[in-house]
């Protein structure tokens, strides 16, 4: 069978800070059947300043990026619930009456979350008889929840994995803290919402805790790890490739 080629955008937080979670999420998109397309020379979809309000700013850092995805056809697979929601939701408002208002509405169409793309092809997991053992809670990102609508695929995917009990988390839905530049501005306030959230996440009994977020994974995994709390903190592409998925 022929793997059908998919553009990738790995996102600017990813490419600095998460190389095994890049290869994770091309390990599980070729093993479901993709042949992945890193765009070259997209970086960051721009976010960050228009969160704080930089709208000019966020444009001249987003037109990079989006005329590189541009030069690409087909769907657009996005590892990260809020540069996808950034991409496909406020591009458009972003660029609007600009030179480039047509093409931010032509690829915010392409645009596609991780686990939305994975869902639709989640049959062909079982072939590679995924395994884990370990407890783990689902985390749901602000945006994947709030703004992208994106609640059941992770949680489908996650239920192929043998040997992995998923527990609803107390504190499912709460803000991890990060939200980008929130956490500069206000660093005590982020640092006791982290805390609050693996407190909840603590009392669930699990050992492993994963989301589609990178910014949530390094916030809460950064802050475990200051705390010396031994909880694992995994995306949920990591998850399904270290359960053998594309080994």
């Amino acid at each position: 069978m022929m793997s059908e080629p998919i553009v990738c955008f790995p996102t600017c937080l990813v490419d600095l800070v998460g190389r095994r979670l890049a290869d994770d999420v091309n390990t599980v998109l070729g093993a479901v059947g993709f042949s992945p397309i890193v765009a070259s020379g997209a970086t960051c979809c721009g976010q960050p300043a228009f969160n704080a309000g930089h709208h000019a700013q966020a444009r001249r850092v987003a037109r990079r990026t989006l005329r590189r995805l541009g030069d690409t056809e087909g769907p657009i697979v996005v590892p990260s619930g809020s540069c996808t929601a950034m991409m496909r939701r406020h591009w458009v408002e972003l660029f609007h009456g600009d030179r480039d208002e047509i093409l931010a509405a032509a690829v915010a169409k392409r645009v596609r979350e991780f686990s939305e793309v994975v869902d639709e092809r989640r049959r062909r997991l079982s072939a590679f008889e995924p395994r884990l053992n370990a407890v783990a809670g689902y985390h749901d990102s602000c945006h994947m929840l709030r703004e992208l609508g994106i609640i059941d695929q992770p949680r489908r995917l996650l239920g192929y994995v043998d040997g992995l009990e998923v527990r609803p988390l107390a504190s499912g839905e709460r803000c991890c803290g990060f939200g980008g530049a929130f956490s500069l501005r206000y660093p005590e306030v982020s640092v006791a919402m982290a805390d609050d959230k693996l407190a909840d996440v603590r009392e669930s009994g699990v050992d492993l805790l994963v989301s589609s977020d990178p910014g949530c994974l390094m916030q809460l995994g950064s802050r475990a790890d200051r705390r010396g709390d031994p909880l694992r903190v995994l995306h949920v592409a990591s998850v399904l490739a270290e359960a053998g998925v594309g080994r």
